[in-house]
């Protein structure tokens, strides 16, 4: 019988991961990947990391020297900065060259590498929506915004645009993505939805209580399917207009549920 005293589900011998990220209230992966890990049988807890730009490259290169961490997840602004804490990239890390995994292998090295595009991609697939001969427009360009790009690019749509506000970072990922897959049609280019089947926000804007919008707009076609990746608040404004107009709309935290599993799969593979 559990003492009053004691829990049953944190010991010395539990495996430590956390989440990293400024801010990082708005997180779910701490209940969510903890509960993933749990299921399986791991003695392991995920636990949220506030940490300052200013900290990070002298925080992180200590707390990586901790023995009973097992792994680390990258969340806003720090996605691509964290590619210098790994001594290997995976092959949709180096394609958009950010990661938002860290995972400690049996040789004590790090690995990274980033599953934001393919829990999108599942999101849309357990949802029975097909990407494929679609007319996608991508806002943000971003560490999740080209995990996402790289994805998507894989599924074959009929075409793929990236918007973001900086011009430079926009072209530079199409280029990326159109150097891994050659036969994809991708292209930076204005924010717009004329002849859009597909609208993907992977901005952190409408995150927690910001009010606005990635896109503005009073009203959405309605045959258009809206995702937005951020998970806190589950329906932000966009989702919330995206609704009220009828559209198809898919979650954040579907795209989470999408790629936790591979995520735990890549923290507990010790190859």
């Amino acid at each position: 019988m559990e003492s009053p005293d004691q829990v049953d589900y944190l010991s010395g011998k539990t495996r430590v991961f956390g989440i990293v990220g400024d801010p990082i209230e708005q997180v779910r992966s701490p209940e969510m990947i903890t509960a993933e890990m749990t299921s399986r049988g791991h003695d392991a807890v995920l636990v949220p990391m506030h940490v300052l730009p200013a900290d990070f490259d002298a925080f992180l290169p200590q707390l990586l020297r901790m023995r009973n961490l097992g792994g680390l997840v990258f969340t806003i602004p720090y996605k691509a900065r964290a590619c210098a804490l790994a001594s290997e990239l995976g092959p949709q890390a180096r394609i958009v060259n950010a990661i938002n995994a860290l995972a400690r292998d049996a040789q004590d090295r790090w690995r990274g590498e980033i599953f934001d595009g393919q829990g999108c991609v599942e999101a849309f697939r357990r949802r029975g929506i097909a990407l494929r001969g679609k007319r996608v427009m991508l806002v943000g360009a971003g560490g999740a915004g080209s995990a996402i790009a790289a994805a998507v690019a894989f599924e074959a749509p009929a075409s793929l645009t990236i918007f973001d506000a900086d011009v430079a970072r926009s072209r530079s990922l199409a280029a990326a993505v159109m150097r891994a897959v050659p036969d994809a049609r991708v292209s930076a280019g204005a924010l717009t939805l004329d002849g859009i089947d597909v609208l993907l926000n992977a901005t952190p804007v409408g995150m927690l209580d910001d009010p606005r919008m990635p896109i503005e707009a009073h009203a959405l076609p309605r045959g258009l399917v809206v995702f937005d990746a951020i998970v806190k608040p589950e329906c932000t404004p966009l989702l919330a207009l995206a609704e009220r107009c009828g559209c198809t709309t898919v979650r954040g935290r579907e795209m989470m549920r999408g790629q936790i599993a591979r995520m735990v799969d890549f923290f507990f593979a010790r190859g």
